[in-house]
Order: C-alpha cells, then sequence, then structure tokens
C-alpha cells in the first residue's frame, strides 16, 4: 500500500475489527470513531477517510470501548495473529 496511507474501513476490516467493510463503514458512518492525529480529535464520518502508523482510534464495539494505536496497514486481510499486529491497545487511556 501507499506510505501516505490507508482508507479507515479498510484497515477496520484488515485489523478484524469488522467482519466486513460495509459493516466498518457503518460503523463509521455512524460517527462512532474518534481519531487522534498531531494532538487533534477528529470524529471520522467517511469510510474514504486515511489512517495512517501512529493514528490512535477509539471506539466502542460489541460492548466494549477500544483504544487504539494503529502500528501498520497491512496488505491483507490475514489471519488473526497477521491482524493483531497492525496495532497496540492502550493503556489506561
Amino acid at each position: 500500500m501507499s506510505d501516505g496511507g490507508v482508507r479507515v474501513d479498510v484497515w477496520l476490516w484488515r485489523a478484524r475489527f469488522c467482519k466486513t467493510r460495509s459493516l466498518a463503514a457503518q460503523l463509521i458512518g455512524a460517527g462512532r470513531i474518534l481519531m487522534t492525529r498531531g494532538g487533534e480529535n477528529v470524529r471520522l464520518d467517511k469510510p474514504a477517510r486515511l489512517v495512517k502508523p501512529g493514528d490512535t482510534l477509539v471506539f466502542a464495539l460489541s460492548g466494549r470501548l477500544h483504544a487504539i494505536r494503529i502500528e501498520g496497514l497491512g496488505e491483507r486481510r490475514g489471519p488473526a495473529a497477521e491482524a493483531r499486529t497492525l496495532y497496540s491497545p492502550l493503556q489506561d487511556s
């Protein structure tokens, strides 16, 4: 992928937070994801927004609050072990 970033719906799908890109797009369209880049908080509203390594995402999914830092973009939707390398959880955020 490009060094500039990847679409947030694609990234959520590759990182296995959503089973399909359509479900990821619905989550984003509902305004339920908050991204922090360079100290600035932005509520993601479109699936085409780009995420980059170093960005943090906060969102609720299946009754759990996820606060993560993006570590990699990935090339494909691989096995769960590969997906876990794409992010790291934030401690006591």
